[in-house]
């Protein structure tokens, strides 16, 4: 099985330009980072950004560009982007159960970490550069642990990927431990996305799907800052493979073809949460199309559907939906949502821009909806980062700063996206209306609804049944559930 799995990966890998002979390909014209084979050396710098892409974000800049310069006065203007910043490190930062909730100390860091080495790579003031690499090594010299109930995977999920971005645009910078840095993610991240990936505790099917994918991402970023091949795959096979709500079809389970457009496995739940998936999947495909893998068209481009689906609702149009099961706890409770949710409609959060110029500008595809979306936000001055989106954690979810960081000219000769081959856990969407995944819930009703105000973008909490303890090194130990009502 495992080696079966080895090659559906393998295969799946599309390298992007310059490949061997005989590789699936997209066309030469196509602007993208260098192609990284299944065993070669990774492309550094290469997740969120390349070289490439911080090139044009300074020369854009310096030239005094829209939308670009839009972009950059919001991350000049953020609090946590200026040089004076000083970490606030915590030996054990603990998210969720009945401890002090400290975890806040490190996602502001990362963020100002983040901005810091940002605003250096844009303007090359190596003030900031110095600031950031301070939180990147007090941190990696202070943390023995992560703590906290349930959501301390999401704690390991969302600030792994997020810190191993920080580590990845300061590579190289002198004073910075990257050996300690990385060693830190390792250690004491990387525990738990895995235990979190291969969970044996609860119904595979209980966790929303943000909670699968913050995991993927911070296991293939922490991938890429390793140079740690197995880690990188492992991310790609199960974004085909996964059991869990995080991989494509889960997380995607309707295509409607005659509209164009997808249902979000957590449409039902509410839209902060929608939105953030599409954030972290957008984030989960750039990486990898930064090392020459496309996860962006995996399904006949099944993740833009969902784009313009999410994109579609918040905007305050209607979009169809199908009664959606969510299989709860322990026992597999089967809990339907027969409409969508309006809970946090029309909600900001900074998640467009990077989709939607992969799909339009790179690949020249129709994205209405989603670039509905970037024109709005424009129009409110771009998108900011951590800060702008308030205090609480929600609004520290994604790195942000996508007008900044993702705008790209059209290509010239762009392509049609190449899907990646069939999977044992993703159907392609053929019929004419709602096609679900082999694993998604039966069909049932459709709903929309108007337009409501705003929710909050934080976090839902959760109380789960399972304990969770840090220990030294990092590690959690959870109270194992019985897997009699699962196996049921």
């Amino acid at each position: 099985m495992r080696a079966e799995r080895a090659e559906i990966s393998r295969r799946s890998i599309l390298k992007i330009a310059g490949t061997a002979a005989g590789a699936a390909t997209v066309g030469a014209a196509l602007p993208a980072a260098p192609a990284s084979a299944a065993g070669a050396a990774f492309a550094h710098p290469g997740m969120l950004h390349t070289r490439a892409d911080l090139d044009r974000m300074a020369a854009k800049v310096k030239a005094g560009a829209a939308p670009y310069t839009a972009g950059f006065a919001k991350l000049t203007a953020n609090r946590h982007s200026q040089s004076t910043w000083r970490p606030n490190s915590q030996a054990t930062p603990t998210r969720g159960g009945g401890g002090a909730q400290n975890y806040g100390a490190l996602y502001r860091d990362i963020h100002a970490a983040y901005q810091n080495a940002l605003r250096w790579k844009i303007t090359g003031d190596t003030a900031h550069a110095d600031t950031a690499r301070d939180i990147c090594n007090t941190w990696s010299g202070t943390l023995k642990g992560i703590g906290g109930g349930s959501e301390v995977v999401l704690l390991a999920g969302i600030y792994g990927y997020q810190f191993a971005n920080v580590g990845e645009l300061m590579r190289g910078y002198p004073g910075f431990d990257l050996a300690r840095f990385q060693d830190m993610l390792v250690k004491h991240f990387y525990p738990m996305n895995r235990h979190m990936m291969y969970r044996e505790t609860n119904c595979i099917g209980h966790y929303w799907a943000n909670w699968d994918l913050c995991t993927m991402a911070s296991i293939m970023a922490i991938g890429i800052l390793c140079d740690d091949r197995a880690k990188f795959n492992e991310t790609v096979d199960y974004f085909h493979n996964g059991e869990g709500n995080g991989s494509l079809a889960k997380a995607i389970p309707y295509v409607y073809e005659d509209v164009g457009l997808a249902q979000w496995q957590e449409s039902g739940r509410d839209q902060a949460h929608s939105m953030m998936g599409i954030g972290l999947m957008g984030t989960i495909c750039e990486m990898a199309w930064n090392q020459g893998v496309d996860l962006y068209g995996a399904d006949d481009s099944r993740f833009r559907k969902a784009c313009e689906y999410v994109a579609r609702y918040n905007l305050g149009y209607d979009v169809p939906y199908t009664t959606y099961t969510w299989r709860n706890g322990a026992h597999c409770v089967e809990s339907p949502q027969t409409v969508i949710s309006e809970h946090g409609r029309g909600g900001g959060r900074p998640v467009w821009e990077r989709v939607y110029n992969h799909y339009a500008n790179r690949r020249g595809m129709a994205m209405p909806n989603t670039g509905e979306m970037v024109a709005r936000v424009r129009r409110e001055g771009g998108e900011g980062g951590g800060g702008d989106y308030g205090p609480n954690s929600g609004g520290f979810d994604e790195l942000g700063f996508g007008t900044l960081a993702f705008t790209r000219d059209r290509s010239a000769k762009p392509k049609a996206p190449a899907s990646s081959p069939p999977s044992p856990s993703a159907s392609a969407a053929g019929a004419a209306h709602a096609t679900p995944s082999p694993s998604a819930s039966p069909q049932g009703g459709r709903d929309s609804g108007d337009l409501a105000a705003t929710g909050s973008s934080d976090l839902t909490a959760w109380t789960a049944a399972t304990g969770i303890t840090a220990v030294a090194g990092g590690l959690l130990l959870l109270r194992r559930r019985g897997r009699t009502g699962r196996d049921a």
